[in-house]
């Protein structure tokens, strides 16, 4: 029973993971109706960046503060560079134009720090747990809170303020939102800062989660985060999140604990495919 307990532990601490990843493209798709499937390289470079600047320092809080900012500052020149003028063409054009910036990101990640997987030894300033001989260890609870965290701040932001007003305008109707005085492009910038600096927090906690990081690092979760929105409801921030915490339960307690014979990876796009069949706006989405 205790094995059991500690499985479900970890299928949180996955699903909250997979949402950290997830929030950023839910949030562009929001505001810019945009799959930004190069997402996932921004949180390949994360990881890279937090675990140089944890090499070079020792400091984990500099690693973290400085992979969001550069992270952000990658967010931002994508989509002024690549989606910004993209945008008067279909949506397929933007989607292919992401996959190809995800793609080079990795090379360029392989041409800097080489194709070998490299360790992240780091140990983060929390404690390792014990109770009725359930053990939980200080990743698991770092990722607990860092997760509760960031989602409590976003909240508070979408809901609470003038900027949270703002995205949710843009993101019902971007031309009307910007003919009534709102910055429509100050706002998207925003919301690729905010998603881009999450998803490096997500690459961090993955390289310590699994003590590695490697230039394909993004490659699954690309894909495995369009069928969770997808599953969540296109847009839907708490829809995406639920999808993500059923998924890292069901993956974990499916195939880690259950030994279910069944490709780990597959779960996802089976879960995207029954959705659609079912409700085909998704767990949170709105009928249109």
């Amino acid at each position: 029973m205790n094995t059991f307990f500690e499985q479900l532990l970890n299928g949180i601490a996955m699903g909250s993971i997979y949402a950290l990843v997830t929030l950023g493209l839910t949030l562009v798709y929001g505001v810019m109706r945009i799959l930004h499937v190069a997402h996932a390289a921004v949180y390949t470079v994360g990881a890279y960046m937090g675990l140089f600047l944890y090499s070079s320092t020792g400091s984990l809080l500099l690693a973290f503060f400085g992979a969001s900012i550069g992270c952000a500052i990658l967010g931002v020149g994508i989509e002024r560079f690549v989606y910004f003028p993209l945008m008067k063409y279909p949506p397929f054009v933007p989607l292919i134009g992401s996959i190809a910036v995800m793609l080079s990101i990795e090379e360029i990640m392989r041409l800097i720090a080489g194709p070998y997987i490299l360790t992240f030894p780091a140990k983060l300033p929390f404690p390792d747990l014990s109770f009725s001989g359930i053990y939980v260890s200080s990743t698991i609870i770092a990722v607990y809170s860092i997760t509760a965290l960031i989602l409590l701040v976003l909240w508070y932001i979408s809901s609470r303020t003038e900027l949270g007003l703002a995205m949710r305008a843009v993101s019902q109707d971007i031309s009307i939102s910007g003919a009534m005085g709102i910055n429509s492009h100050l706002i998207v910038s925003i919301t690729f800062v905010i998603g881009s600096a999450v998803a490096a927090i997500a690459g961090i906690l993955v390289g310590i989660y699994y003590n590695q990081v490697y230039p394909t690092m993004g490659a699954v979760p690309a894909y495995k985060t369009l069928a969770l929105i997808v599953v969540g409801g296109l847009g839907s921030v708490s829809g995406g999140v639920i999808a993500s915490m059923i998924l890292g339960v069901a993956e974990t307690m499916l195939i880690g604990y259950a030994n279910i014979p069944f490709p780990r990876d597959a779960l996802a796009f089976i879960a995207m495919i029954g959705v659609l069949m079912w409700r085909s706006e998704g767990i949170m989405g709105s009928s249109r």
